[in-house]
C-alpha cells in the first residue's frame, strides 16, 4: 500500500493550491482518503475527507477547501483557495477502510500514510 502526495510548495497569502495523493495496492473504491495536516508544534490536524463521493471537512477549511477524487487516476485532490499564514504546515493524505457511508477526521482511524508535502504560505 503506498499513498504519495505531491503539489506543496510555497505561495503567498490569498492564492490557491491543488495537492495530489495517487494512491495503489488496494481497491480504491474500498477505501475513504483524508487530508491531514501539522504545522511544528502542533497536532496533527483531519481537514477533509472523501468517501465514494461523500464529503466532509473540518470547520477550519470549510467553504476554502474541497476535496474531489479521480477513480481513474486512483487519486484524490485537495483543492486549496484563500490561503492563510496559519494554513503553513506540512500536509499528509491517509487512507483507511471504511464502510461507504463512513466519514471521519481523526488520525487513528486511518491504517495508511504518505510521506507529505510541504505548503508554506507567505505574507
Amino acid at each position: 500500500v503506498q499513498l504519495v502526495e505531491s503539489g506543496g510548495g510555497l505561495v503567498q497569502v490569498g492564492s490557491s493550491l491543488k495537492l495530489s495523493c495517487t494512491v495503489s495496492g488496494f481497491v480504491f473504491d474500498d477505501y475513504a482518503v483524508a487530508w491531514f495536516r501539522q504545522a511544528p508544534g502542533k497536532e496533527r490536524e483531519g481537514l477533509s475527507c472523501i468517501n465514494n463521493n461523500r464529503t466532509h471537512y473540518a470547520d477550519s477549511v470549510k467553504g476554502r477547501f474541497t476535496t474531489s477524487n479521480e477513480n481513474t487516476k486512483n487519486t484524490v485532490y485537495l483543492q486549496m483557495n484563500s490561503l492563510k499564514p496559519e494554513d503553513t504546515a506540512v500536509y499528509y493524505c491517509a487512507a483507511g477502510w471504511h464502510s461507504p457511508t463512513w466519514v471521519g477526521l481523526e488520525a487513528y482511524e486511518y491504517d495508511y500514510w504518505g510521506q507529505g508535502t510541504q505548503v508554506t504560505v507567505s505574507s
